[in-house]
């Protein structure tokens, strides 16, 4: 009997999906395991597997066409089979006798793997780069790509939109009384789109899945440089600063799901295909969304006060996003630990040197009004943890008074729950060695 092939849910919200280009033509023989078809979501683009070896006959063959997940694009038959008419679509296979549908396979998801291309014009680009091209009416075409195989990546199209010529705008119809006054100012230039891919490094070299470090609001990439001793000297350990933050600063965020494509892609592009996600504070709740999508692999989870768990936050950033004099960066980060002699003074004037130019200020209240707009969490990452099969650690502080450790309380019993006594919201600070004990609880 012919086997069913179906549009899979490769995305937990999934409902339909689009077939961006078939990998084998109609009537071709084709192998158990071989790719068939790519489909391309929001946050990857993704090859699906043959689920038998026979010919295939193509019901689906339109490309771009939205199709409800579950549904049958093709059938494949198997040596000595052969068909006599097309298969049905799906809401005539409904009306068809129990005897006349042919006999399909559980629908269960086809083995899928990522892609750095995709889509059915044939060019190497990834998910986001096509985004932003389709968004800014960017011809691909046009654009050359600098990743693996000439893929065309984030920066490739900012780099070509940014090139493009500014395009005049139509002067309005001139009153009488606007003929006759002055002009007052310039025209100012548009504003660009951001001037990169998110700064990222490898802080150490080493064998197995990487530890990968997602720092909070606020923070850089550097801050985590004193817990390293910490995790298992053989693991290699990378980094990367949000955008607006450290030298990432020219990046911007539109939302907090934006944000997650922006970290989700610079791993993705460093060849990151699973990891050991530690997040703190906001970086948690990053952390926590990229693990229960489908282009990271999990292999743990560790979240140091993670946001995403609740509404309520602090006034924190707000305040220490404009902060730019000394004293208010001190008081500000005073706020973050339960004990204030944890901060030496040389830290605090580090931090405060680096926002006198007010440039940091500027781009992280951009960031915290596109994210935390209307001074609460506006996201959630409670039904990401209910659905991980990785081992999941949460470290709260009892004294954080940015993230209310009570929010904590109602996740499933299988993520494990530490509280820590006098402690805020800087456990990897606060408690170094305490949380270097879980890390190392975790890997070896």
């Amino acid at each position: 009997m012919p086997t069913e092939v179906i549009l899979p849910k490769v995305d937990m919200d999934m409902a339909t999906g689009r077939i961006s280009r078939w990998l084998v033509e109609d009537g071709a023989s084709v192998e158990k395991g071989a790719a068939l078809f790519e489909i391309e979501t929001d946050k990857a683009a993704m090859e699906i597997d043959s689920p038998a070896s026979g010919t295939l006959q193509i019901t689906e063959p339109d490309t771009g066409k939205e199709i409800s997940v579950g549904e049958p694009v093709a059938w494949i038959y198997a040596e000595g089979e052969a068909p006599i008419e097309k298969p049905a679509s799906s809401s005539h296979t409904a009306a068809r006798s129990e005897a006349e549908t042919p006999t399909s396979v559980p629908k269960t998801e086809a083995p899928r793997k990522p892609l750095a291309p995709s889509a059915a014009d044939g060019l190497r680009a990834t998910p986001l780069a096509r985004r932003l091209a389709r968004e800014n009416g960017l011809d691909l075409a046009t654009v050359n790509g600098s990743g693996p195989r000439g893929r065309i990546q984030r920066a490739d199209i900012e780099a070509a939109l940014n090139a493009l010529p500014a395009a005049p705008t139509p002067a309005p119809m001139p009153t009488a009384a606007a003929q006759q006054a002055k002009p007052q100012c310039k025209p100012q230039p548009a504003p660009k789109v951001s001037s990169g891919p998110l700064n990222a490094v490898w802080l150490r070299q080493g064998t197995g899945t990487p530890v990968v470090l997602i720092h909070g609001f606020g923070a850089e990439l550097d801050s985590w440089r004193p817990l390293l001793p910490e995790i298992p000297a053989d693991r290699p350990i990378f980094a990367l600063d949000l955008p607006g933050h450290g030298k990432s600063l020219g990046s911007e965020v539109a939302s907090f799901d934006d944000l997650v494509i922006q970290v989700e892609e610079t791993l993705a592009e460093s060849g990151i295909g699973a990891a050991h996600l530690v997040g703190h504070s906001l970086g948690g709740a990053v952390a926590a969304s990229i693990a229960s999508g489908i282009r990271i692999e999990a292999a743990s989870l560790l979240l140091i006060s993670p946001a995403g768990l609740g509404p309520e936050i602090s006034s924190f950033v707000e305040n220490f996003a404009r902060a730019t004099h000394p004293g208010a960066v001190a008081s500000w980060l005073r706020e973050l630990v339960h004990d204030p002699a944890t901060l030496t003074d040389s830290f605090i004037r580090t931090v405060a040197r680096g926002r006198e130019d007010g440039r940091l200020a500027e781009a992280q209240t951009r960031f915290a009004a596109a994210v935390f707009g209307g001074g609460a969490q506006g996201f959630s990452i409670r039904s990401a943890l209910a659905q991980l099969g990785c081992q999941v650690r949460i470290i709260f502080g009892i004294e954080d008074r940015v993230i209310p450790w009570r929010q904590a309380f109602g996740l499933p019993g299988t993520v494990a729950l530490h509280l820590l006594q006098q402690t805020g919201h800087m456990p990897q600070l606060e408690q170094r060695e305490t949380v270097g004990r879980i890390l190392r609880q975790i890997y070896d």
